[in-house]
């Protein structure tokens, strides 16, 4: 062995190791799949299967020091070298964007609780401990952790980061499969954390002459005020990622006369901004590029905007200058086409979910 270390270095051994194991797995049994939550829909039998067992393994090398894991990774792929896993302090470790660290705990609770092998019980529970840790005193949780300077820092609802969060949490403390192996002092923990973090949402909506209304993507950390994110993510009241909030809050069991009006109170704001009679359209534009223009129908199903004015709910549109549009028409090609501003986020809450939650609320 001492012979390799001078020949290859420790990183050079560790590559070894990593380029023979899918020899012993009876080939490349990782490389096949991606990482992704559509791994979390597979039967008990295939999380005891040798390709699961493959990926979990993974899984647990990209998780950092503090608890958590990276964004934009393909957790499935095995690293080629200690260089190739985002270090803390790096632009990707340990962050709760982009389904980071919260689908990688959830998938080795299912292979914690289908294999019961301890490696991926003490691996779940290191995240646990992460989440618990990354909470404000206020009960909010930001993009990464430990902080990171910028937005970064915010309060994060954007693209469900918080509420995806929680319902790691919510479940931990329920003890049920696949989190029965999860001992009681970290499920009393995830209940006060999930508690305290259902209070900073009902503290953190927004309202206008006292009325409940929505939540922005990201509120600042101290102030709980809506903050901005990137040029173009305003201090506003969000369109898509407020119905995650809502659907998390009418999952909450006997909620309280406080959650049932927040509930009430953002639902109403969905119903009184959705935009009728107007569909987004993809074309050719004279340059011969793909483009989306905002095109009348009267038959179009409701549209929402990502962002709203504070004040007036009048859709905002903002290119990377930061200045304020109305006109989904004067955004640049580059914003109008790489972001999503307008969607039918509230559609099914509207038509679905809502009126679930009501007749639920009537049976009990």
């Amino acid at each position: 062995m001492k012979s390799y270390q001078n020949s290859f270095g420790i990183d050079g051994l560790w590559y070894l190791a990593i380029c023979l194991t899918p020899l012993f797995l009876g080939g490349d049994a990782v490389a096949q799949v991606s990482f992704s939550k559509n791994l979390l829909k597979k039967d008990d039998a295939w999380f005891r299967s040798e390709e699961a067992g493959a990926i979990a393994d993974s899984v647990m090398e990209y998780q950092s020091p503090q608890g958590g894991w990276p964004k934009s990774a393909d957790l499935a792929k095995r690293p080629r070298s200690p260089s190739e896993i985002p270090q803390p302090g790096d632009s990707r470790a340990n962050s709760l964007d982009n389904d980071a660290t919260t689908v990688p705990m959830q998938f080795l609770a299912r292979m914690a609780h289908a294999t019961s092998d301890a490696k991926y019980r003490d691996s779940f529970l290191r995240g646990v401990d992460y989440l618990l840790a990354a909470q404000y005193d206020n009960g909010g949780w930001p993009q990464f952790w430990p902080l990171r300077k910028g937005y970064y820092s915010h309060i994060t609802y954007n693209d469900g980061a918080m509420v995806r969060v929680m319902e790691v949490l919510r479940d931990v403390a329920a003890g049920d499969a696949p989190y029965d192996f999860v001992d009681a002092e970290r499920r009393e923990r995830a209940g006060q954390a999930l508690e305290r973090g259902i209070d900073c949402i009902l503290k953190t909506q927004i309202r206008q002459n006292g009325k409940r209304t929505a939540w922005c993507a990201q509120h600042d950390a101290k102030s709980l005020q809506p903050a901005w994110a990137r040029a173009y993510e305003p201090p506003s009241l969000s369109g898509s990622e407020s119905i995650g909030v809502v659907r998390f809050l009418m999952k909450i069991e006997a909620p309280s006369d406080e959650i049932i009006a927040s509930v009430e109170g953002a639902v109403e704001w969905v119903r009184d901004v959705q935009l009728n009679g107007w569909r987004v359209e993809s074309f050719k534009n004279r340059d011969g590029r793909s483009d989306r223009r905002l095109v009348a129908d009267p038959d179009a199903p409701p549209l929402w905007a990502r962002f709203y004015e504070l004040e007036t709910n009048r859709p905002l549109y903002l290119d990377r200058d930061s200045v304020f549009r109305y006109d989904y028409s004067e955004l640049s090609h580059e914003r109008r086409n790489g972001y999503s501003y307008l969607g039918n986020w509230g559609q099914s809450l509207l038509e679905k979910d809502y009126p679930r939650w009501r007749e639920k609320r009537e049976r009990d």
